[in-house]
């Protein structure tokens, strides 16, 4: 009967769609004054978005989705992993708390088992808990598709794209991890910052480049050519897997954006530029060089300014406040046919 009512969800998921294919939302709950979570699902559906992230398993929100048709991908919080890696019981318990309720009402896209612990003291802890999480989801008949997420911190070298290439301190576990989401054809994902990338060297990168603002040619790679910054990002991660033996590895992006406030660099001007820009550069199903016509399913961060991030531009990455109203505005509008 459950297996019933999730091919019924997902039929009538498939039915509903609308809005930008592969543009989603990171829905973060770091804020004191955010609105409840039915009202923040409400307004997710009210403006197109078909996706959202969450960063650990909030019992309200997972509830404010269900039925929603959103699809979701589920963080796990960092602290969990070693335990989750350890102690199978644990992960099926995790499972049986935070999927097991929900999974005939929410559209699970991706469970991601940690965020940005590689490298760092909670990386060797990444694979196991990834494999005891899929035991405990397959223990159920669940195919939710079991990974993590890196920043590009990972890469060594990542000028120009097809140079890419993990550093030492990450291929350690990003080799296998690699391996693992290869044979159970399940992605990795990813937070691709072009704002940090810019804001950090603005001597050396046209700002119209990492707005994806410029039509011309600015970076020539052997045969690809790049005339934005977030393709050369993603491509670098792309020839950083084909180097660990990962050619056909699919990367989500599942975090990036452009702050509003915070520095000299951080505009509501600059980041509604960014933002749309890299929703039509998404919508167009163009890809990057290294992946053409291969849409990259991207999720913009962040739907609210988070009060309780730390000061500066870590505030002001929302495209609402928390009263709802526009930082600036996006356009998510379904195309007419």
């Amino acid at each position: 009967m459950q297996r019933l009512c999730v091919l019924l969800f997902v039929f009538a998921c498939v039915t509903l769609s609308s809005g930008v294919d592969g543009i989603g939302v990171n829905y973060g709950l770091l804020g004191n004054n955010l609105p409840p979570p039915a009202q923040v699902i409400n307004l997710l559906k009210s403006r197109y978005f078909q996706k959202t992230r969450i960063f650990d398993p909030n019992p309200d929100v997972l509830k404010a989705l269900e039925g929603s048709c959103i699809s979701l991908i589920l963080g796990v919080r960092n602290e969990d992993l070693q335990q989750l890696a350890s102690d199978l019981t644990f992960a099926t318990n995790w499972v049986n708390t935070n999927v097991v309720p929900h999974v005939s009402f929410v559209n699970f896209a991706y469970i991601s088992a940690g965020n940005e612990v590689i490298p760092g003291q909670l990386a060797t802890f990444v694979l196991g808990a990834m494999q005891n999480l899929d035991m405990a989801l397959k223990a159920h008949n669940i195919n939710i598709p079991v990974t993590t997420t890196v920043s590009l911190q990972v890469l060594g070298t990542s000028y120009p794209p097809s140079n890419g290439s993990f550093s030492e301190d990450s291929i350690q576990f990003l080799q296998p991890i690699a391996q693992y989401l290869a044979t159970k054809q399940y992605p990795l994902l990813a937070d691709v910052y072009p704002y940090f990338a810019y804001a950090s060297n603005p001597d050396q990168i046209q700002l119209d480049y990492a707005l994806i603002k410029n039509t011309g040619v600015i970076v020539v790679d052997g045969d690809l050519r790049y005339n934005n910054l977030f393709d050369a990002m993603v491509d670098a991660l792309y020839a950083a897997l084909e180097k660990v033996g990962q050619p056909g590895l699919d990367v989500v992006v599942s975090e990036t954006g452009w702050p509003s406030g915070g520095d000299v660099y951080a505009t509501i001007d600059n980041a509604q530029t960014y933002v749309n820009n890299l929703i039509a550069h998404v919508a167009s199903g163009k890809g990057t060089p290294r992946k053409p016509g291969k849409v990259v399913e991207t999720y913009i961060f962040a739907l609210f300014n988070e009060n309780q991030k730390p000061v500066g531009t870590e505030q002001n990455f929302g495209l609402f406040y928390p009263n709802m109203t526009e930082v600036y505005h996006v356009n998510l509008t379904p195309m007419k046919n």
